[in-house]
């Protein structure tokens, strides 16, 4: 006789869920576009250091023109975004719309008000405080980037190029024209300005309380798995595995723990089976129930 499980449904949110998610996410996005103009009028427009993408062309095109930034910003994504509803969704476009509305607004908020005319002070400070507003707006499901748009699109096409690879021959030009328009030393300042951009950025987006996810093969697992619960108070599981060489089957066991419980985790394992054989991996986002033992 077989046993059917329940089929399980998606929990379908209330509308006053719904509204109230969507007003936190309209209010995030918001604040991530304040943060990010404040990182280019204060920090980077007065001292000639650019972003890259289309923040970054806009920026040049400023430069030359002295058109407002915030316009600028906003009618150089539209193209992309446009290219882009097909691959990304319509949701997603509408919040890189309100997300770009917001940045121009923003923009014109903060021009007038510069903080520092050192440069290395700007570059580091204004990429930090741009990372944290693109960031902010990226983990809320938008982008001020319309070249990431394209990147994305161009990628699922062609399929012999990654995003990466493309955003990079992107940027690549972006800061080669920003030598000959502005002096290679402030082209280079900028790319420092994106580099501590895209770091903050990866900290918003993963967090800053990484995890490990950490594999351990041993003939003593159930001790070691004991003494892991014991020890650092969270769960583990046991794989069954077969080595490749000695076709002997093998238990391997496995856990997720907070990067600060490493050194413990190797003292504990270590100290029962000095030729376990452990690996680790970064692990960005980790959901659900931490099971823990019951006091």
């Amino acid at each position: 006789m077989f046993f059917h499980k329940k089929k399980i449904e998606p929990k379908k949110k209330t509308r006053a869920e719904l509204v109230k998610e969507y007003i936190a996410r309209a209010l995030f996005i918001t604040l991530g576009a304040f943060i990010t103009a404040a990182a280019l009028e204060t920090f980077l427009l007065p001292n000639n250091i650019i972003d890259g993408g289309v923040i970054g062309i806009s920026m040049m095109v400023h430069y030359v023109t002295k058109f407002n930034l915030g316009i600028l910003i906003f009618c150089i994504n539209i193209p992309f975004i446009l290219m882009a509803i097909k691959k990304l969704g319509v949701k997603f476009i509408l919040h890189t719309l309100f997300a770009t509305t917001m940045l121009a607004i923003a923009t014109n908020v903060f021009h007038g008000f510069h903080v520092t005319q050192d440069l290395i002070l700007s570059a580091i400070f204004g990429g930090i405080i741009l990372g944290f507003g693109v960031g902010l707006i990226l983990r809320n499901n938008a982008s001020l980037d319309g070249t990431e748009m394209l990147s994305i699109t161009i990628s699922k096409k062609l399929r012999i190029i990654s995003v990466g690879e493309l955003l990079m021959i992107i940027n690549l030009f972006i800061y080669t024209g920003a030598g000959f328009l502005l002096g290679w030393d402030r082209a280079l300042y900028s790319i420092l300005t994106y580099y501590i951009a895209s770091k903050v950025i990866d900290a918003v987006l993963e967090g800053l309380d990484k995890s490990k996810s950490v594999r351990i093969v041993s003939q003593y697992h159930r001790e070691i798995g004991d003494a892991i619960m014991k020890e650092l108070d969270t769960s583990v599981t046991y794989i069954r595995t077969t080595g490749g060489y000695s076709r002997q089957e093998k238990i391997l066991t496995y856990c997720v723990v907070n990067k600060f419980e490493m050194p413990k985790l190797k003292d504990v394992v270590h100290s029962l089976d000095p030729k376990a054989f452990i690996v680790t991996e970064d692990v960005h986002e980790v959901e659900g129930v931490r099971v823990r033992k019951h006091r």
